[in-house]
Order: C-alpha cells, then structure tokens, then sequence
C-alpha cells in the first residue's frame, strides 16, 4: 500500500512540530479565534461540542467530532475530517528559548483526502499552517 493511504481513511497527512512553548499557552492560543482561522480557516467559529456545526468564510462546512480541552480538536471539514492535537515533550535543554523549558509537540492531521497528489498539496498547505501557528506563538 502507498505512504498515506489506509485501509479505513483513505488518504491522509500529518505534520507535526515541537515547539518552545507549554502546553497550556499552545491549547489557548490554537482553540482561540485567532489560532482557529490560522488551522480550520478565517470566519470558523467551533463551539466546543460534539455535533456542533461551523462555516468558514470561504464557504467550507463541517461539525465538532470532538473536543477535549488542552489535548485535541476533531472535526470535519468538508468531505475530510481535521485532527489537531497537543502533547507535552520532554523538557528542554537549558539553553533553548522556552524560559521553562517546557515544550508542547503539535499535530495537524488531516484523513479522508482524495488522491496522493491531494496529500502533497495537503503537507504544504499544513506545514505553511505549522510555520505560521509556530510565528504566531513566538510573538506572545
């Protein structure tokens, strides 16, 4: 079977990243408006329950599949279910940036894609989501 496909959700892509920041600072700023229009898209706004739908300005439509506080947000998001999640990391050397060495890794995952070269445009599409979440909390 090809890289990215699977038996149950079809093609799917995940990019994940750890970043110098705890994960308390992550989850608010990621489940906040701000982070939400950078990750599902400008004008989404998620009510933190399953089954509650939402609209993006662009048009793209979906519901909350799930929603755990300070772990994950599931959703769909037109014909693809969206996944991002946080998880502490180890703690950082003492000379990194993180001023308490805490780190958070976070993942976007997104399944139920199309094509492989749907995947392809789908890894960029979450690494530039990625670059500016990472950019975004680094301004804090």
């Amino acid at each position: 079977m090809p890289t990215g496909l699977t038996k149950d959700a079809g093609w799917q892509i995940g990019v994940s990243r750890t970043l110098p920041h705890p994960p308390t600072a992550v989850w608010d700023f990621i489940s906040s408006p701000e982070g939400i229009a950078l990750w599902l898209g400008p004008g989404a706004d998620l009510t933190p329950e399953r089954g509650a739908p939402y609209r993006t300005a662009a048009g793209v439509t979906g519901e909350v599949r799930g929603y755990r506080p300070g772990d994950r947000i599931r959703v769909t998001h037109g014909t693809t279910t969206v996944q991002v999640a946080l998880t502490p990391a180890p703690p950082a050397p003492p000379a990194t940036p993180a001023a308490d060495g805490a780190r958070t890794i976070l993942r976007f995952h997104q399944e139920r894609l199309a094509s492989a070269e749907e995947r392809e445009q789908q890894r960029a599409h979450w690494q530039g989501v990625m670059d500016r979440v990472a950019a975004a909390l680094d301004r804090r």
